[in-house]
């Protein structure tokens, strides 16, 4: 399954998804060494960006009950989040994000991230906010597929 839209950093981590509807989403990486820590795992950075990820493409899912008619054009930005990790990350990780609730301008979510055994290997909530552009210095940024 392609991702809705391009995110470079992404593309470089290699992240794959799976799973974009309804309030969930699931995606998945192989660990591999230019992505570990000192100890051989899985970069505990690598494992927040996947659940950020997971989360904010959970908020903006398609077929959502209750969503907004403009739900496709919509992105979301992280407004805070918090991360436990349980055990290190080895092999092919997946993360499963779901909105938990939603309103006109805000998602809260939550994402956990397994190992290949299926052992849970971290867990977080989020906050994210909706919007179609960045504000910075008094000028919009649009994202480069917004149309308006």
């Amino acid at each position: 399954m392609e991702f809705p839209r391009r995110i470079p950093f992404v593309d470089t981590l290699g992240f794959e998804l799976h799973r974009f509807e309804g309030g969930e989403s699931e995606l998945s990486i192989e660990t591999r060494e230019p992505l570990h820590n000192g100890w051989g795992v899985m970069h505990g950075g690598v494992t927040m960006t996947l659940l950020d990820v997971a989360m904010a493409h959970a908020a903006r899912s398609p077929g959502q009950k209750d969503a907004p008619p403009d739900q496709e054009t919509v992105g979301v930005v992280t407004i805070e989040m918090k991360t436990s990790f349980m055990r290190p990350g080895q092999g092919k990780l997946v993360a499963k994000g779901r909105l938990l609730k939603r309103t006109p301008s805000m998602a809260f979510c939550e994402g956990s991230v397994f190992d290949a055994q299926g052992e849970l290997v971290a867990h977080a909530t989020g906050t994210f906010k909706y919007l179609k552009g960045l504000p910075a210095g008094g000028k919009k940024i649009q994202r480069p597929d917004a149309s308006d």
